[in-house]
């Protein structure tokens, strides 16, 4: 586990020195803290323990020289447990972060709620947890380092809530404190549950951070998540792409090769900054999806879609990569991001847990969501396009496809398998179904073919680039158009189809 650090030093390892300005006013005293009480006597002593007036200290400072709101917990007043005052500060400090529009930063480490101000300091969540929402619903990045430990209310409310949630290495977080459990159980809880780096294997947060990296890493997330309100990404200028003839079981051919680059190799060869999000954020993690916040050049996105990688390993994306999917497509809504979603896969997972899991229900609510969100949206098709769970990831307002990508309700030998009884059929059925780059062309649910002159299994990094390209020209092009305009032409364009 890391050092545990005070408030203060830790804002010292983070911030830009100097630019640290403190917010916080005089502490409300709470009316159970009369003067001669014994919790008077308790909370200045935790003053003087702890160099501080209360639980929390906000205020604003930089982090790479880009200014950030800061609320962060000091353990070694009463634990880190959060009051009246507490949640006043926290309060009126969200609340100015969202009016002057900062990104916010937390840094919580608590017991929890403060026991000696009962049910009133437990009810006091509520309202931080209000403010926050209010924060990202005015389109404002809400980053959380979790630090050791972070449990009860404080890491059920404000710990819980980041765009972005990243822990300490060892750290103890957890709803209930292990001392709790076993007051009221007469057993320690089981070991190795409550430190975040399960948590990070559960995909209930995102990564752990030493605090020696916190300061960098959070530069590269917070330049992403508010690109949105900033500088628009460069125009650029498309090639001119020639197309080969081929029939559509050569491209379905093509695309099923074990050595066709993937997501994974797009991002690693043409990313200039990749941050992976880990799982759903709510428990669920599905390694058949990447989720990742990205940086193409001057073009902040978020990215989600399949890793083909674990589709050669003969399973297929079930309903908690959907889910995870949904919290990507969530994220861009809330922070005004260019979302794209790449298309690779086989398939939707066939099988008992995937029924029982609600499979058909989040390939819908993925439809939904996608096909309503503000955000801008591109659809990469890099390859393989099967059934739902490549329709989840497809409406869009562009829909970009590289030329040996396709898009069919069944892999072709089982729609042959449906109509002619005979598997053997599949590249009959394929070309009849127009399932090729070029059909969906003509028939308008691509909207670009980006052509493959050279093999992408011999040549990755020109095939990755050339799509980088295009993705870049997309975005820059989809974020200058007014955000309702662009809903009514995608609304409408999938009026038209089918």
């Amino acid at each position: 586990m890391s050092e545990r650090l005070g408030a203060r030093e830790l804002l010292d390892r983070v911030l830009d020195p100097g630019s640290w300005v403190s917010w916080d006013a005089e502490a409300q005293e709470p009316a159970s803290a009369a003067p001669g009480s014994r919790y008077a006597a308790e909370l200045d002593a935790a003053r003087d323990k702890a160099g501080t007036d209360e639980s929390v200290i906000t205020g604003q400072g930089t982090i790479s020289g880009r200014p950030v709101a800061v609320i962060a917990s000091e353990f070694r007043f009463l634990a880190g447990s959060i009051g009246h005052a507490a949640s006043l500060r926290l309060v009126a400090a969200v609340r100015r972060a969202t009016r002057e529009g900062l990104p916010l930063f937390a840094a919580p480490t608590s017991g929890g709620t403060r026991m000696q101000e009962g049910t009133p300091a437990f009810l006091g969540m509520v309202k931080v947890a209000a403010a926050v929402t209010a924060h990202k619903r005015a389109g404002l990045p809400y980053v959380v380092y979790l630090r050791h430990p972070t449990t009860g209310g404080v890491f059920a409310s404000w710990g819980s809530l980041g765009h972005f949630t990243a822990a300490e290495p060892g750290a103890l977080v957890g709803f209930l404190g292990p001392r709790v459990y076993e007051a009221l159980y007469d057993a320690p809880f089981p070991e190795g549950v409550q430190v975040s780096e399960n948590l990070h294997s559960k995909g209930l947060i995102d990564a752990v951070i030493g605090v020696d990296d916190l300061a960098s890493v959070a530069t590269l997330v917070l330049d992403v998540l508010m690109s949105a309100r900033e500088e628009p990404p460069e125009l650029l200028e498309l090639p001119r792409d020639e197309l080969e003839e081929v029939p559509a079981w050569e491209s379905i051919t093509r695309s099923r090769r074990p050595d066709r680059p993937g997501l994974r190799e797009l991002l690693r060869h043409t990313a200039d900054v990749v941050i992976p999000l880990s799982g759903t954020a709510e428990g669920e993690i599905d390694d058949h999806l990447l989720l990742c916040l990205a940086r193409f050049g001057s073009t902040s996105c978020l990215v989600l879609g399949h890793d083909r990688r674990h589709n050669r390993e003969g399973s297929s994306l079930g309903p908690a990569g959907l889910r995870e999917a949904r919290r990507g497509m969530r994220l861009a809504q809330e922070l005004g991001l260019p979302l794209v979603s790449v298309i690779d896969t086989a398939g939707a997972e066939l099988s008992r847990d995937a029924e029982e899991g609600g499979l058909a229900a989040e390939i819908a609510r993925c439809l939904s969501d996608l096909v309503m969100l503000e955000a801008p949206t591109v659809c990469l098709m890099m390859g393989e396009g099967t059934g739902g769970g490549a329709l989840a990831l497809l409406p869009a307002d562009t829909v970009v496809c590289a030329e040996h990508s396709w898009l069919s309700p069944l892999p072709p030998e089982g729609a042959a398998a449906i109509l002619h009884r005979d598997p053997s059929r599949a590249p009959e059925v394929a070309q009849a179904q127009g399932v090729s780059a070029r059909e969906l062309l003509a028939a308008g649910i691509v909207d670009r073919i980006v052509s493959e002159p050279v093999d992408p299994a011999t040549a990755p990094e020109e095939f990755c680039a050339r799509l980088a390209h295009v993705l870049r020209y997309e975005i820059a092009h989809l974020v200058r158009t007014d955000p309702a305009d662009r809903l009514e032409r995608r609304l409408a364009r999938y009026e038209r189809l089918g």
